[in-house]
């Protein structure tokens, strides 16, 4: 794991309030030279929390256009669980090239990509990394950040719930297989890699995985290495 990225999360950790994690939230968008960078979480209740780097008249207008209900943005998040590169969405009707254009007239970039999270009791967030850039540089970015935005932005869900009073239930402990196979995947192993390392199939890691991702009450793998990493179960 890049060593920013350690630096990161070490930030995260050290957040008593909401005011701190806004402003790692800053420093996230500025460690990785991107445009802009946004959490934004809304629970069951309706009570939102939002750590973003987009300027306030594009806030503004957004928030007060109901833009949310026309974004392929959100609404792609919204049905899904893997991340969305913006380019990929249908951006053909009138009422989402009128909101791209806005966008970008107020100061958003061209590239983006961006998270869906689903946290307990119906908590839903979204993550998105903002950057203006070509289609190739773009996508050199995803190709080497790509797995240290997505544990980041576990991390900053998970540091937010806490902070608000909602931290994760406690876990059952992962056995030693599961904790080598989850600190595998976390160093970027794939799983073929991480199966050789152990010397066991991949159907095999294929069932330490779940099974670790069960007792951490994970939505997928990411989030699974991801809650392992923010509870101290596995170190890099």
């Amino acid at each position: 794991m890049a060593r920013k990225l350690d630096d990161l999360l070490e930030r995260l950790g050290d957040a008593t309030d909401l005011s701190a994690l806004d402003s790692a939230v800053f420093d996230l968008r500025d460690r990785y030279d991107v445009e802009h960078l946004v959490y934004h979480s809304v629970k069951s209740s309706g009570d939102q929390w939002a750590a973003l780097t987009y300027p306030q008249p594009w806030v503004d207008a957004y928030v007060e256009n109901n833009f949310q209900t026309i974004d392929p943005v959100v609404l792609s998040c919204f049905r899904g669980f893997t991340p969305v590169d913006w380019k990929r969405l249908d951006w053909s009707s009138r009422p989402a090239r009128a909101l791209f254009g806005e966008g970008i007239a107020n100061g958003l970039g061209n590239q983006g990509f961006s998270l869906p999270i689903r946290g307990p009791s119906g908590q839903f967030a979204l993550f998105t990394v903002n950057h203006r850039s070509g289609d190739d540089t773009w996508g050199k970015f995803t190709r080497g950040y790509m797995h240290d935005l997505l544990l980041a932005a576990h991390f900053v869900n998970e540091r937010a719930l806490a902070l608000d009073g909602e931290g994760h239930a406690p876990h059952q402990a992962l056995s030693p297989r599961e904790t080598d196979a989850l600190t595998l995947l976390a160093a970027g192993k794939s799983r073929a890699q991480a199966a050789e390392r152990l010397k066991i199939s991949e159907h095999t890691l294929r069932v330490y995985i779940e099974s670790a991702r069960f007792k951490l009450g994970a939505l997928n793998t990411t989030h699974a290495v991801a809650n392992a990493l923010s509870r101290g179960l596995i170190c890099l």
